[in-house]
This record gives structure tokens, sequence and C-alpha cells, in this order.
């Protein structure tokens, strides 16, 4: 392939995604359901103008890495830290209950396994890729709103990033188990010490940059510097710890939000993703969707798996909010803002391909699950929103 299509490609990617963007905010909708659209358009299901290369992928890995970088720069440390146990609540029962779901879900279609079988492990994967929560979509459908500073932005946000950890801990622990062997614990330990580094080394680097931002105010090095920050932590967090990127940026960026010009550094790193990596990102959900290997019984199952996917994350993350005493609207907001898949539960799931748990014609149903999810959680957040706002958001 000739370098210079890939300009073709991201001309395409560009034009569309911001067209429907724009289609999208006339409809009161979120952009982001219209550039998730166009990447559906224009990609091999419709139109096939674009095809998603390694290079495109890659750009939208960018994308997502400093969506998440802004998301951390945008919160509030101390509401973050008054969360953080609600936040792990509502993260485990929405991992679990959708676990459960999902396992007896593929059960019901393909019967249920005696325990240690490979049938059963299947199954039980099944259930592990409905654990995963793609935090990025709620992110900029909250940030469109000025709801990402709120609590329950606050709560969604962490509540996710905890959910992530707690499922690449249940994958690691059902493929050792599929292969006889776990390796439960050693993820655990490494998990526990990513974030020792974390507070450790973002203790010095927070003090490093409080100096440069006092004697350097307001200057384009420090953007420079957050940036080089947040795709190094990206990288360690996957390389040495064997945690998502996306939670490296995110940490990266709660490491500078209390700096006096965080905000400087957000709206440099938003113009990146305003104009290039945030709308091929989103696209790139669109482009990742091919359904012509659809057949009745995998639509069936297919059906069956987005609505388990999204009603039990609602279930789950919905009722454990309300025992930890939010209100029934805040509690709904939470459940939904939730439900969204993206590129964890497709990193799940190449993963459950590549060791054998699964077959590839149940790959549509994720990216259906994603689809769906998708576009229904900002446009669900945004009727909830101004249906029922709350009484004790913080201002945004």
């Amino acid at each position: 392939m000739e370098a210079y299509l890939v300009f073709k490609d991201l001309a395409i990617i560009v034009i569309f995604a911001k067209l429907f963007g724009i289609i999208a905010r006339k409809c009161k909708a979120p952009q982001v359901v219209g550039e998730i659209l166009a990447g559906l358009l224009i990609g091999p299901s419709v139109l096939g103008l674009v095809n998603l290369s390694d290079f495109l992928s890659h750009m939208a890995e960018i994308g997502v890495i400093l969506l998440m970088f802004s998301a951390g720069l945008e919160t509030n440390l101390h509401d973050l830290i008054k969360t953080g146990f609600k936040a792990t609540l509502i993260a485990c029962a929405g991992v679990f209950v959708p676990l459960v779901c999902g396992t007896v879900l593929y059960g019901c279609f393909y019967g249920f396994a005696a325990v240690g079988s490979p049938e059963f492990y299947s199954a039980l994967f099944v259930g592990v890729i409905l654990t995963a929560t793609s935090v990025s979509i709620t992110v900029q459908a909250l940030r469109e709103m000025g709801k990402l500073k709120g609590e329950i932005g606050t709560t969604i946000l962490s509540a996710a990033i905890i959910d992530d950890v707690i499922g690449i801990i249940v994958l690691t622990v059902v493929i050792g188990l599929a292969n006889g062997s776990t390796s439960a614990g050693t993820v655990c330990l490494k998990t526990a010490l990513f974030f020792v580094f974390s507070i450790a080394v973002g203790f010095l680097i927070y003090k490093l940059f409080k100096i440069i931002d006092n004697r350097y105010p307001h200057t384009r090095r420090i953007p420079i510097m957050g940036l080089a920050l947040c795709l190094a932590m990206a990288y360690i967090a996957e390389k040495y710890f064997g945690i998502a990127d996306i939670t490296g940026a995110y940490v990266a960026g709660i490491i500078l939000c209390n700096i006096r010009d965080s905000e400087y550094i957000a709206e440099k790193m938003d113009i990146n993703s305003y104009m290039l990596f945030g709308p091929i990102f989103f696209a790139s959900i669109g482009l990742k969707t091919d359904i012509g290997d659809l057949n009745m019984s995998i639509l069936v199952f297919a059906l069956a798996f987005v609505l388990v996917g999204l009603v039990s994350k609602i279930i789950g993350c919905g009722l454990m909010a309300k025992v930890c005493r939010y209100s029934w609207a805040d509690s709904l907001k939470i459940g939904v803002g939730m439900m969204t898949r993206g590129e964890v539960a497709l990193i799940v799931s190449q993963k459950g391909l590549s060791v054998g748990l699964i077959s590839p014609v149940y790959f549509t149903a994720v990216i259906l699950l994603i689809i769906v999810s998708s576009i229904s959680t900002p446009i669900i957040l945004k009727v909830l929103y101004s249906k029922m706002p709350a009484k004790e958001e913080l201002p945004a």
C-alpha cells in the first residue's frame, strides 16, 4: 500500500465525522453519535470507502489516550477521593452481574456445560466480555453537556477505571483456568504495584511540574511535557504492569489535574483531539463493524447479547449506586453511563479468539454491542440530564 493513500482515508474520515457530528448536534444528540455513524457509513458495511488499516488503528488508539488524559486533567481530585469507595463498590457490581448474566446467556443458547469443561470456559468468557466498560464515549458525552466535573460524572469515571482493572484480573484468571494454570496472583501484584508506582512517581512529577509551572506559566512547553507524561504512563502501564494504556493516560491526567495550568494543558490537548485524533477514534468504532456474515442464529444471539450487556450494567451499577445512597435518578445515570463498551471489550474479545475460548463468528455480537451502546448511551444520558437534573450535582 502506497503511503500517500492514507491521506485519502484521513480526509474522508475527518469530513464525514465532522459532517455527521454537526448533524447529530442539530438533532440534539451528542456529536460522538454522529462520528460513530459516520464510521459505520464509510466502512465495509455500507459504502466501503475506508478500511481500518494498522495505521488508522494506531491513530485511533492515540485518540482514546488523549481523551482519557484530558478526562484526568479535568477530574476534581477531591471528588475522586470522595467517590472512591462508592466507585469501587459500583465497579465490583458492574463486573459481577454482567459476568453471571453473560455466562447464563451462553448456556441458554448452547446448553449448560459441566464446570471445568471447554464449553464452560467459553460460556464464562462471554460473561468476561460483558464486564468491560468503555468510559471514553461517556466521558465525551458528559464533557459536551458540561457534567464531567460533577459528582455523578466523577463517580462514573472512577468506577469505569476500577471496572477495567477488575475486568483484566478476571480475564487473566479465566484464561489461566482454561489453560490449566492461573497467574491471578501475579496480575493482582502487578496491579497493586502500578498504583504504588503511580502514587510515588506521580508525587515527584507533580512537584516538578509545579516548579516549572511557577517559573514558566502558560507556556507551550508545559502541555508538551504533559503530553510526553501521558504517552509515557500509557506505555509503562501496558508494558511493565499489564494494565490498559488508557488507565495510564488517565492517571497521568490525575497527576497534573491540580497544577495551575491544568486547564491550559487540557485546552491544547483538545485541539489535537477535536481536529484529528478524536474523530478517527470514534469513527473507527463504526469502521470495525462488518455485518455481512450475519445469519439468523448468530443475529438472535447477538441481539440477546446486546440486550443482556446493556441491562446487566444498568442493574448491577445502578442498584449498587442506590445502595451507596444516590437518588434513583442519579443511580440510573450511573448505570447508563457504565453500559458503554468499546476498546476494552475489543481487546478482551481478541484475546479470547487468540486462545481459542470463543469462535470468530461471535465477534459480530461484540461489535454490535459496542455500536448500540456507543450510540444509545450518550443519547439516553442527555435525556436523563435534561429530564432529571441532580440537585446535589457539583457545578461544571
